[in-house]
């Protein structure tokens, strides 16, 4: 499933933790690795000189180099480059032309000059690119073992979309032995927006929650297909005006979960647009990687 993957650094410490997941998951997977870094054309702009301007480059070939050294010492080898201009413009091109199946960011990046070179480029490459995106976070453990994936959160809504992550998280699943969590959440405020009256009516509830427990049911069953370990179904509810994304939040710290694997869109429990905006607000708040799976047009 994962031949050809793309990370992508910036020299923060987060893209550096990024970078090293990215080559763990490139080694289980035995896929080549192409390593990217892109000097902003903004931080050109504010240079005063030719030497700023090439101090730049050169600061972007160490970085890359520096991960050349990282891989080199686990016995990989990779493809750097070196762009210039808009970072997720660049990023998604070059991971286009290199026909990768999967894209490795960092949650965040640097400060200053380089500003959000990871950060809010990566909020604009999960909007831009057509393949999976692996978003490391900054509080991650440094080092990536077999065991780091030893469980696993497919979070669910029932939707054509949402189910464009299942086969993903059962590759990565059956790579590192992984038990599996699939999970539905009834976000109880974007229900109660279906009511002009306020309030809920107790058997409107229970239908979301049967909905939901198909939704997981349907899910787990085709995992269970394709693994070994059994599965875990829940339906949880959440009040909170953070929807869904809390209730994902909490499950992950309370069974802790160490990779999320979820669509990048879906479908609310009462119809409308659930997985766009509740992958965004967990991306921002989960402390756990999250591989993000955008549905096949």
């Amino acid at each position: 499933m994962y031949s050809h993957i793309v990370i992508a650094v910036d020299g923060s410490d987060e893209a550096d933790r990024a970078a090293r997941r990215g080559l763990a998951f490139a080694g289980e997977f035995d896929a080549t690795v192409d390593v990217l870094h892109v000097v902003e054309r903004k931080a050109l702009g504010l240079t005063t000189s030719a030497d700023e301007a090439e101090r730049l480059r050169e600061r972007g070939e160490r970085i890359l180099g520096d991960i050349e050294d990282t891989a080199s010492e686990h016995g990989q080898s990779v493809t750097t480059a070196l762009r210039e201009g808009k970072p997720a413009v660049q990023i998604s091109e070059f991971a286009a032309e290199r026909d990768a199946d999967l894209l490795v960011v960092g949650r965040q990046g640097m400060t200053g000059v380089e500003k959000q070179l990871l950060g809010g480029v990566t909020e604009q490459l999960l909007h831009r690119s057509t393949m999976p995106v692996f978003v490391v976070p900054k509080d991650v453990k440094q080092t990536a073992k077999a065991t780091d994936y030893a469980r696993l959160l497919i979070p669910t809504d029932g939707s054509e979309n949402a189910d464009a992550a299942v086969p993903h998280g059962i590759e990565i699943a059956r790579r590192y032995d992984s038990a599996v969590h699939v999970l539905n959440v009834v976000d109880l405020q974007v229900a109660g927006g279906a009511f002009d009256a306020g309030g809920l009516e107790t058997e409107f509830i229970e239908r979301l929650g049967e909905r939901g427990q198909t939704a997981v049911d349907e899910v787990a069953s085709e995992v269970e297909e394709g693994v070994s370990r059994p599965v875990e179904t829940a339906v949880e509810r959440t009040t909170s005006f953070e929807g869904a994304a809390a209730g994902i939040q909490e499950y992950v710290e309370e069974n802790d979960i160490e990779l999320v694997v979820m669509a990048s869109h879906g479908r609310s429990n009462v119809g409308r647009q659930f997985l766009g905006s509740v992958t965004s607000t967990l991306l921002r708040t989960v402390d756990v990687p999250v591989v993000v799976v955008k549905r096949s047009s």
